[in-house]
């Protein structure tokens, strides 16, 4: 047991240890940190690799800023080996009882569980801490499936959570890594590149694209292939293919199923189904439903894919068409919900609007466009928000290199300045 408390403290924050911070998300720490001081469990999920961990560690280095005394924070990643002897809740109590009897924390313990999904029975643990009122606990847990919190657990644990989607590196953040001015070539280059925090620290292309397809696979078989004894592997991977080729098509599961027999492949509209809802759930894509704006509800069947990261596209997939435009609505889309929108296609009878945001009771309408390079282009582009007969913001964004008047109430945007109007 005594190697175990060993691992503990190679990761933790004791005796003037500083894990790896990595980038500053202050997007996240600043967000995250106002939910602290009560016993809601901070839920962080997103795609392997986006960046949890790092944000889980920055946040408790802030705690530890504020005033908190190191010993009181308690950090392990389940992504690490040396915590593969924590296979379950009870593995888990008995090593937060071992480092409480070593290091005899006074006061509330901070609890940051990585990657918790991996500990089985964790709802148990997660279930108990947050109710144990014969001891002062905070929870901070992470995973990568965006079920890990429905069914039960979420019965359990009603009203007691708060949940932070983590996405890989907005253009902010990646102009603050790579120390560049906002301008049109710097956000193709990230247009051009990917977000996922480690594609930083990598030296060169042909590295980035095997980092790339190594995350890739990883998803696919831990999260997806061995969660849910996926019986055809390989029409997994080519359902993703097509996802990402396909991103801001609309698209039916019929179709998609259809499109897999042409090709000789057996599966069953059923099967295509799950298999991409197991790929939505580990969040390496993300599905817009339309949505009626006269009628002001969903509409079930066809809808748009996005990729998490066009990182996929760009290093394993560049070999098929796929215009600069589609690659813009898809970053538009992934803005929208890094400022915590919901998205949806608008629907406005023959007429489609790329994007309806919805954030409590704030509502914009947003149209994608490659360029406004005519008269023609601006009356299409404009066109279907002209034909919405409310009050709310509308905006276009594109690529252009100037910025066009207001006209009838619709903004434009340069790509590029969108996060400074979300």
């Amino acid at each position: 047991m005594e190697e175990n408390f060993n691992s503990l403290k190679h990761y933790n924050f004791w005796d003037g240890n500083v894990p790896l911070l990595g980038f500053l998300r202050e997007h996240y720490t600043s967000t995250i940190f106002k939910y602290t001081d009560n016993r809601l469990i901070k839920v962080l999920v997103g795609q392997r690799r986006a960046g949890k961990s790092y944000i889980l560690r920055q946040v408790a280095h802030q705690l530890i800023t504020s005033g908190i005394n190191p010993e009181n924070i308690f950090y392990i990643n389940k992504e690490f080996i040396d915590f593969d002897f924590v296979h379950n809740y009870k593995d888990l109590d008995k090593l937060i009882k071992l480092y409480k009897a070593k290091l005899n924390p006074k006061g509330k313990i901070y609890l940051f569980i990585d990657e918790i999904q991996n500990i089985v029975e964790w709802e148990r643990f997660a279930n108990s801490y947050a109710q144990d009122f014969t001891d002062s606990y905070e929870l901070f847990i992470s995973g990568s499936n965006s079920k890990m919190l429905s069914g039960e657990l979420a019965t359990l644990l009603s009203g007691r959570y708060v949940t932070f989607e983590v996405f890989p590196f907005s253009y902010a953040e990646y102009r603050g890594i790579t120390h560049s001015e906002t301008t049109k070539q710097s956000y193709i280059h990230y247009m051009e590149s990917g977000g996922l925090p480690e594609l930083f620290v990598l030296p060169n292309e042909d590295t980035k694209r095997n980092y790339i397809n190594a995350v890739k696979d990883t998803v696919l078989l831990r999260d997806i292939i061995q969660r849910y004894s996926i019986k055809d592997p390989k029409l997994l991977e080519d359902l993703f293919v097509y996802l990402v080729n396909n991103a801001s098509n609309l698209l039916s599961i019929n179709n998609i199923a259809n499109y897999m027999k042409s090709n000789g492949r057996k599966t069953t509209y059923d099967t295509v189904a799950n298999y991409i809802s197991y790929i939505e759930d580990t969040f390496l894509v993300h599905k817009a439903e339309r949505f009626d704006i006269r009628g002001k509800e969903t509409i079930s069947g066809n809808g748009k894919y996005y990729v998490n990261d066009l990182a996929y596209k760009n290093y394993l997939y560049s070999g098929f068409g796929y215009g600069i435009g589609y690659k813009l609505e898809n970053l538009v889309y992934l803005e929208l919900r890094r400022n915590g929108y919901d998205v949806s296609v608008g629907v406005m009878r023959n007429k489609e609007v790329d994007f309806v945001a919805k954030k409590a009771d704030k509502i914009l309408y947003v149209q994608s466009a490659y360029l406004l390079v005519d008269e023609k282009t601006i009356k299409r582009e404009y066109a279907s928000l002209e034909s919405i007969n409310d009050s709310y913001e509308k905006i276009v964004v594109s690529l252009d290199d100037i910025t066009l008047p207001q006209n009838k109430g619709i903004k434009h945007v340069q790509a590029w300045l969108l996060h400074t109007l979300l």
